[in-house]
């Protein structure tokens, strides 16, 4: 989609019938849930290749052998350090994209079919490691390690793809839905998660391990298709022309401008220690739930049913936690959830003694982290500037990913030095909880100096003309 220059929103008169805008779109409520439908289709594609390839692979770690440490490395660590590289460049660049397409949806297609690629190695693994093993003869390292080996090259493949996509799928919902329902939209979107999430764990309780080749041939296909179907189904509207950089042209320039745009502002770097903390806030439970779930000795069917109750119960509570950010803002409903799991993971931790009470507490966590995910779910649209979306949201995944790739293994190592007491990942996770709850304490202040829910404007905002939504009604500042 060319360039052109900023275009002044229709004007609607109240009265007429009801319409949302945003930038230079126009949705009636028919075209808005069309809009809904393709991204929430895409949404659950996506979905389930991630409900689906980890838990597989952490299993297959486990089944070859490999310590905590090393699956902390892969399964975390890795796809940070790729983070580091792709986050950035692909962000930028993403914000600057003029093109018939428009600037997200380039993205989003390119890595589909090396996703799919990456599905099929991952599935295949086992033999491939098994062939590796008798190529490499005397050198091998062993079956176990070749097939170790095959897996992170074609995780590290995973990785990569997913990191180009992740990098600018929420930077196209924030371009293409209304802010007014933003809150509601993520409800819905996590939603869709979470039916993919029950339609997996439900149904593959009993075959993880033993059919690990089928299951990840049909997420493969699954992906493949349903999220190329949302890339064609859902378009962009037209976008005001890219001004010079102000450090002039370049590298040099465009990296100067970026580090500047995303660490320049004090109040966004309280944004970004408040995101990460929040996103770590679950991860010493979830990292090693399914070793925790062995090591009392819970059947794997069971972990399965457990964690699907959690999305059945996380779905019943999506859509309300969306309208209640949408109402109090995302931000104020993030603290709450913190504050409550932080309570639930201290319980826990003393409560739990068997697989039983294992069971109850496996829940209670996947009930309130599903809370937390879907408060967060609209903080980046509700804090960042609309024009330079990606860039500055990258600049917190680039610290994201620094701070990642030295936390996963930190737990790990610490859970090989206590001969793997999962206990301790109970009040890691307290520990971090609280401090989330900080951090976000902290943002919420200075949120509130800004204008709070009623009159924020994002610092940095450059794009003044394109602001719109919901016919027959003044639109809040915090929404132009």
């Amino acid at each position: 989609m060319t360039a052109g220059p900023p275009q002044k929103p229709p004007t609607v008169e109240a009265g007429t019938s009801r319409s949302w805008r945003v930038g230079s779109l126009t949705y009636t409520a028919g075209g808005l849930a069309t809009l809904f439908f393709w991204l929430l289709w895409g949404d659950f594609a996506w979905a389930m290749r991630d409900r689906a390839v980890p838990p597989v692979l952490q299993l297959l770690l486990g089944k070859f052998g490999a310590s905590d440490m090393l699956t902390g490395l892969i399964m975390s660590s890795l796809p940070a350090a790729l983070g580091l590289i792709i986050g950035p460049v692909v962000s930028y660049k993403s914000d600057r994209l003029r093109s018939r397409w428009g600037r997200r949806i380039p993205f989003l297609v390119v890595p589909i079919p090396f996703l799919v690629l990456s599905m099929i190695g991952l599935a295949f693994c086992p033999q491939l490691g098994g062939t590796l093993s008798r190529l490499l003869g005397t050198y091998s390292p062993g079956p176990n390690w070749s097939s170790i080996i095959v897996m992170g090259i074609f995780w590290a493949l995973f990785d990569i793809a997913c990191g180009v996509s992740a990098s600018v799928f929420g930077a196209l919902i924030n371009d293409v839905v209304p802010q007014s329902v933003i809150g509601r939209f993520y409800g819905l979107f996590r939603a869709a998660g979470l039916i993919a999430g029950i339609i997996f764990f439900y149904n593959v309780k009993d075959h993880a391990e033993a059919d690990s080749t089928w299951i990840l041939l049909g997420i493969a296909a699954l992906y493949g298709g349903g999220f190329t179907l949302m890339c064609l189904n859902v378009k962009e509207g037209e976008y005001p022309p890219i001004s010079p950089a102000s450090d002039g042209p370049g590298v040099v320039a465009a990296i100067k401008a970026y580090f500047k745009d995303g660490l320049g502002n004090p109040y966004y770097l309280w944004f970004f220690a408040s995101m990460i903390l929040g996103g770590f806030a679950t991860q010493p439970f979830n990292l090693y739930a399914v070793y925790y779930a062995k090591s009392i000795g819970m059947q794997m069917d069971v972990y399965f049913k457990c964690l699907a109750l959690t999305y059945v119960f996380s779905l019943c509570l999506a859509y309300p936690l969306g309208s209640l950010a949408d109402r109090f803002h995302p931000l104020r409903v993030t603290m709450a959830s913190l504050a409550l799991y932080a309570i639930i993971m201290v319980f826990d931790g003393l409560l739990v003694r068997d697989a039983s009470t294992f069971a109850v507490a496996l829940v209670a966590h996947g009930i309130l982290a599903g809370c937390i995910a879907t408060a967060m779910a609209s903080l980046n649209q509700r804090i960042l500037p609309r024009d330079k979306f990606a860039e500055i949201g990258s600049v917190g995944g680039v610290l994201g990913a620094v701070c990642t790739m030295f936390f996963a293994p930190l737990i790990g190592m610490f859970l090989d030095s206590v001969h793997h007491d999962y206990r301790c990942t109970f009040y890691m996770t307290t520990a971090v909880t609280l401090a989330a709850l900080g951090a976000f304490f902290v943002l919420h202040a200075k949120f509130m100096v800004l204008g709070g829910p009623a009159g924020y404007i994002a610092p940095g905002t450059e794009w003044k003309a394109q602001t719109g939504d919901l016919t027959g009604r003044k639109r809040p500042v915090s929404e132009r």
